[in-house]
């Protein structure tokens, strides 16, 4: 008995609609940090060159999809944890101290650190002998981290390098924060 050429031993042709939920499997993957975007690159090759179902399920097989309740129970537990960190970032930013900038005319950097020297010193133990630096460029505040072991912040990210500052930003020194504000 012969197959006939209608009736093909070969499995049918990936659609464009099967490759495309592959895709957005691995797309979905790399937004979550569940794949690196190297490995998203690779994949994504394969999935575009993939002539069976198979090689597609290989792919995202690591990659399970969660049910439309579990994506709403997982969303509102972010939204819910996101506004817990704002709502905490809020209540200390009333407590803390105020650190006035210098006035705007000033052509001196403003040097932070535990040295004698700085224009601000701060003795705690995880400040840096020579900490950090405030200068006014081009009618804005530059804080600036001069390499400290405990590093600067702004707003809760680390400075690395330079940052820009304006009235209202909270920053820290090691261990020691502040509020900006102006004269």
């Amino acid at each position: 008995m012969t197959s006939s050429p209608e009736f093909s031993t070969y499995p049918a042709r990936l659609s464009d609609a099967e490759r495309d939920k592959a895709l957005r499997v691995l797309r979905d993957g790399v937004a979550v940090g569940r794949l690196s975007h190297d490995t998203f690159v690779r994949r994504m090759e394969l999935a575009l060159a993939a002539r069976r179902p198979d090689e597609l399920a290989v792919l995202t097989a690591d990659l399970r999809q969660e049910n439309p309740l579990a994506r709403v129970v997982f969303g509102a537990v972010e939204a819910i944890s996101g506004f817990t960190v704002r709502l905490r970032r809020a209540w200390q930013a009333e407590r803390l101290p105020k650190l006035l900038l210098p006035h705007p005319d000033s052509t001196h950097p403003l040097r932070i650190g535990r040295d004698p020297a700085s224009g601000l010193r701060l003795t705690h133990e995880t400040v840096s002998r020579v900490h950090a630096e405030l200068r006014r460029q081009g009618g804005m505040w530059v804080l600036r981290d001069l390499g400290s072991t405990n590093g600067t912040t702004v707003n809760g990210r680390r400075v690395t390098g330079a940052a820009v500052v304006r009235e209202g930003d909270q920053i820290a020194f090691g261990r020691m924060a502040f509020r900006l504000a102006a004269h």
